[in-house]
């Protein structure tokens, strides 16, 4: 999932669309759009699909006004697939209008969920972005800023929320810094954005993260922060780094790419092997690839090819769309595989249907060797933060020792980055990071207890 806000720019909308779009390969599944025109009125858009499926000219035309919010869906645990759970999510209130885009997943959704019903609330969709809303207007009198404040300090798990209102954007990040958003300055007008790359395309400039636990408001008076918590650490997903963004983003302070690079620089000392050539799974283990080639003298080569108009197979909604999106979206060029040693790098190893559908591949072209080497530590644990993986029956690693995952793939040999490694391939930019994939430890309370949702109301 992904956010975009922009404010105080004229064909605001133009912006976001071409913003959704750089940021795309963090949902595919549908996407929206909701503006502020000069009168005040907000006008929304919505639909499944590929954001140049879903706009066009005239959707955007109607889409009036110099402020926007948009979203791309990518459905996690608990989330249907129906329009209502398309965001932003658009709330009309005697106080003021707003609408609610949201990124992550909060781990106590249902506790809150069943206290607000229990009040009288009643829900359309299963998104975080009407849960937030249902508890910013509990105390509808008090102060907007107020009133969100309190309700994110209730939310456990990661996220990052932008609001926005008839006069005014609100950009809010989980106080465990799980999941990433940036601002930047656009002519007299700002952005707020999940990724970084977004800003590029849409020609501004990048001013700063926003902290964890920090609520920042950008009207006419500029931008003015607030923090909501008490309490506040960085635990930026790993898997952001590692999977997730765009290489040409930078979070927290770090390059993608250069993490990335650094991790197969790192991943060559931890797990050498004997090769002919190195080569990179597209598009998110490239930058990896050279860095192993890099350190290692093995030459890189371009042995796999991308179907550049097949989206991401990780997260496509079932297993059955994930083994059919493998065989269009890889094809092996013999000429460069044949005869050859491969040291073949990726990201990571989540279900094991990728990595066996290229290690057959590459074998069928002729490659005489194929030794797996992932740039990130074995994943044993459900995610519970807004990655797709729910249980442990769907990581091969939680159920298998490293030497069996290599016989279930087909490869010659495999090889982990330890934790240790991958948070050092920050090179010092990233003090801590989410690693509760690999090793467990969440950084969030896994239960609430609602006596203490009651005792804040």
């Amino acid at each position: 999932m992904s956010v975009l806000g922009v404010y105080g720019v004229e064909h605001a909308s133009s912006l976001v669309y071409y913003g959704l779009h750089s940021m795309q390969h963090r949902g595919q599944e549908g996407c929206g759009m909701v503006s502020v025109d000069a009168e005040n009125r907000m006008h929304r858009h919505r639909g499944h699909g590929l954001v140049q499926e879903v706009f066009n000219e005239a959707k955007l035309s109607a889409l009036e006004g110099n402020m926007c919010l948009g979203h791309l869906l990518y459905t996690t645990a608990g989330g249907g697939r129906n329009t209502d759970n398309i965001e932003p999510r658009l709330f009309l209130h005697r106080t003021g209008s707003f609408a609610v885009a949201h990124n992550g997943n909060i781990v106590n959704a249902e506790q809150i969920r069943n206290y607000l019903e229990s009040k009288g609330s009643l829900f359309q969709s299963n998104t975080n972005a009407e849960l937030l809303a249902h508890l910013i207007k509990k105390e509808a009198e008090e102060p907007r800023i107020f009133t969100i404040m309190e309700a994110l300090d209730m939310l456990e798990g990661s996220f990052a929320f932008v609001i926005m209102t008839e006069n005014r954007l609100y950009a809010c990040r989980d106080k465990h810094g799980i999941r990433p958003l940036a601002i930047g300055k656009l002519g007299d007008g700002y952005v707020v954005s999940s990724e970084t790359c977004a800003f590029d395309v849409m020609g501004a400039e990048v001013l700063r993260d926003v902290e964890p636990g920090e609520i920042v408001t950008i009207d006419e008076k500029g931008l003015r922060s607030r923090n909501y918590s008490l309490t506040s650490e960085h635990n930026m997903c790993a898997m952001e780094y590692i999977y997730f963004a765009r290489p040409d983003s930078d979070i927290d302070g770090c390059n993608v790419h250069a993490f990335r690079k650094e991790s197969g620089r790192r991943l060559w000392h931890e797990a050498p092997c004997e090769a002919d050539i190195v080569v990179g799974v597209p598009d998110s283990s490239l930058s990896a690839a050279m860095g192993y080639a890099e350190e290692s003298g093995i030459p890189y080569e371009m042995g796999l090819i991308k179907n550049k108009y097949i989206g991401r197979t990780f997260i496509l909604p079932t297993q059955s769309l994930r083994e059919k999106g493998v065989k269009m979206k890889l094809s092996a060029i013999r000429s460069i595989v044949e005869g050859k040693r491969i040291a073949l790098i990726d990201d990571s190893i989540v279900r094991g249907t990728t990595s066996k559908r290229i290690v057959t591949m590459l074998r069928e072209a002729g490659a005489a060797e194929v030794h797996v080497r992932i740039v990130s530590p074995t994943m044993k644990y459900p995610c519970c933060y807004g990655v797709d993986t729910t249980t442990q029956d769907e990581l091969i690693s939680a159920k298998h020792s490293v030497e069996e995952v290599c016989k279930i793939i087909g490869a010659d040999s495999l090889a982990f980055m330890s934790v240790k490694e991958c948070l050092a391939s920050s090179n010092g930019k990233c003090a801590k990071m989410c690693f509760a994939c690999f090793d467990g430890k969440y950084p969030t309370p896994m239960t609430h207890d609602i006596s203490e949702i009651n005792k804040k109301k």
